[in-house]
């Protein structure tokens, strides 16, 4: 494992949290912004092809950060058994961080292909892949490369049981980071993102809101689920919470500024 502890001299409130690299979604922040945090590190989400920036803007981004593009493997553009052609938009020295896709961004034909030989396709094509383990945990650790972890409420007991039986990969975690202790922010932040997981929407009252507008039953269930789902709270909170994942295992962290990339650049 390769965590590293960097001298707080200096830094940025959000650098001294721990966060290793920052996440840009393109249909919420032009990608370039992401090079106005104080992070190297950048990751770019897959939000269907029409989303996915132009080469012009990635070789942009790969010569002022370490870039990695995540590149769904049953996409036609990103199929290593099929149509691959969206991979020459991408930088000789951009890496990938190869994932089965949200179905959100398949279409009917693409959520239908295998994902096993796919992602073990493509491991042996990428440089030193990142592997999302999302729905897929033993097609991933099976296919090798790092393991991409999306931060739930089993994280860290994850992690450890990982470690304790062994493993001595890499893993890096996805949090939706909400850096501020206003409640009401975080909920509109990551409100809805926490009641789309199964556990949070079967304690959910029916039709309740999701956003600050929440109350009673529903604001009680939020308050939790957003601490279990993100990283929540004032930037020595998301902090303790990012040293407590290190020490369970993971080596690297990345933030989805989800109330906005200005979050990460204050």
């Amino acid at each position: 494992m390769n965590v590293t502890t960097a001298t707080t001299t200096g830094r940025t409130a959000i650098e001294r949290t721990g966060i290793d690299g920052v996440v840009v979604k393109p249909t919420e922040t032009a990608p370039l912004a992401a090079t106005d945090t104080p992070f190297d590190l950048v990751c770019v989400d897959y939000e269907g092809r029409e989303a996915l920036p132009d080469a012009e803007t990635l070789a942009a981004l790969a010569d002022r950060t370490t870039l990695r593009v995540t590149t769904p493997v049953r996409a036609d553009g990103f199929d290593p058994l099929g149509d691959d052609g969206l991979l020459d938009r991408l930088p000789a020295d951009a890496r990938r961080v190869l994932v089965a896709g949200h179905g959100a961004y398949l279409d009917d034909a693409e959520q239908e292909r295998a994902v096993a030989p796919r992602l073990g396709a493509a491991v042996e094509t990428a440089a030193d892949p990142w592997v999302g383990t999302e729905s897929v945990e033993r097609l991933a650790l099976a296919a090798g490369g790092v393991q991409y972890e999306l931060l739930s409420r089993r994280t860290e007991s994850a992690l450890r049981g990982l470690r304790a039986a062994g493993f001595e990969g890499d893993v890096a975690v996805y949090a939706p980071t909400v850096p501020t202790d206003d409640e009401d922010a975080i909920l509109d932040a990551v409100g809805a993102y926490a009641a789309r997981r199964g556990p949070v929407r079967r304690a959910l009252p029916d039709d309740a809101a999701t956003d600050a507008s929440a109350s009673g039953r529903a604001r009680e269930v939020l308050t939790q689920a957003v601490r279990d789902y993100a990283l929540v709270g004032d930037h020595e909170t998301v902090g303790e919470r990012v040293s407590t994942l290190k020490e369970a295992g993971a080596d690297l962290v990345v933030g989805y500024p989800a109330a906005g990339i200005e979050t990460f650049t204050e």
